[in-house]
């Protein structure tokens, strides 16, 4: 069985979200409240003043201004929104004799983006993806992925740069603490020719992951073949959506007082974005957190650096879920809604079943089943 596979049955176990019988769900839900009491005893037990600090952290979130919060909510909104409208005009394209409609599209999306924060395995992605080929009559799962790969083209390029431009300042920072490398200059063309071979490793590594995204969506994006179009109603919406993405994280950051700056900004999409690639809870809780505190040690103290994270995580957390509720029940109406949501969730989770039964078919060298892509976090 593969590592995916084991944490996503580890997670199906635990998770009373995914157990359909009321009363397993109700025990697991005990269950949780006493492995966390139990938790807590021990960490008291050990000298840990654990509701010392549970006390300032939140004391720092209350703290924050409403405006910080307003701020930052609308920002949220507005990062959903505008990748939604890039949505909608990538499906228009490849489907334009279906009456592909701006809202529903958007409120797909952002159902999607609300779930993404509580469920794990990225199960929202899914169920905006399900209630895609649910809202476009005609339309196949294998051409609404192909726009889907579209939309993550913009997001993987911006990723990589990301990733490099720490590599860059990590490289900076290394120097000047240890200038000593000018005077040893054999080994400084050894660290240079090594930090090459890194950009040059990294830079083929998404190369091939976007050369591989680029053939797939060629099938479905249609909106690719006009050059123009893309741009001005793809690219164009998720530069927005970017930039409000950064927005939300500066509006955070001065809340607490921490330096705004380029590099700060940075430090926090990097660590937060490795945090989603290597943790398996939902909406990466806890590792997030960890992350945000390691890459702003230079810029806050731990404590401050984890109110800052977690404050962020959780009004972003709810402002997602909030908004795509209100979109659900404003575009299609409570039982509509409710339908097209459920009926869309289920489907999600047999597609991340299936495509975890078909990795363990092809790690046991047996037939793999025809398997849906990894989808990752919108």
């Amino acid at each position: 069985m593969s590592a995916t596979a084991v944490v996503g049955a580890a997670a199906d176990t635990v998770n009373p979200l995914t157990d359909p019988h009321r009363g397993r769900r109700f025990a697991k839900i005990f269950g949780w409240i006493a492995g966390i009491a139990l938790l807590l005893l021990v960490l008291h037990l050990l000298g840990v003043d654990v509701g010392g600090w549970l006390s300032d952290t939140w004391d720092q979130i209350a703290a924050v201004p409403l405006v910080y919060l307003f701020a930052g909510i609308a920002l949220q909104v507005a990062q959903t929104t505008f990748n939604g409208i890039a949505y909608y005009w990538i499906l228009r394209y490849a489907y334009p004799d279906k009456g592909v409609k701006l809202w529903p599209i958007v409120a797909a999306y952002a159902v999607g983006v609300g779930m993404n924060t509580f469920l794990p395995a990225n199960i929202g992605t899914w169920v905006t993806l399900l209630m895609f080929v649910a809202l476009i009559p005609g339309s196949s799962f294998s051409g609404i992925f192909a726009a889907y790969l579209v939309n993550k083209i913009f997001f993987t390029v911006v990723g990589a740069l990301v990733y490099v431009l720490l590599f860059l300042q990590a490289g900076a920072a290394f120097d000047v603490e240890l200038g000593w490398f000018r005077v040893h200059w054999f080994l400084a063309i050894l660290i240079i020719v090594g930090g090459a071979f890194l950009v040059v490793f990294v830079g083929r590594m998404f190369w091939h992951k976007l050369e591989g995204i680029w053939e797939k969506a060629k099938q479905g994006g249609k909106i690719l073949g006009d050059p123009k179009a893309y741009a001005t109603h793809v690219l164009s919406w998720q530069a927005l959506s970017y930039v409000a993405k950064l927005g939300v994280i500066a509006v955070f950051l001065a809340a607490y007082s921490i330096p705004v700056t380029f590099s700060s900004v940075v430090h926090v999409i990097g660590s937060s974005s490795a945090a989603n690639v290597t943790s398996v809870t939902p909406g990466s809780v806890g590792i997030t957190q960890a992350a945000n505190a390691a890459a702003l040690h230079d810029y806050a103290d731990a404590s401050t650096a984890t109110a800052y994270s977690l404050s962020q995580q959780l009004v972003t957390s709810a402002a997602n879920v909030v908004f795509a509720i209100v979109m659900v029940l404003t575009v299609f109406g409570w039982t509509g809604g409710r339908t097209l949501v459920h009926d869309s969730y289920e489907g999600a989770k047999d597609k991340v079943h299936k495509k975890d039964k078909d990795a363990d078919a092809d790690s046991d060298g047996s037939p793999p089943g025809e398997a849906a892509p990894e989808a990752t976090r919108s």
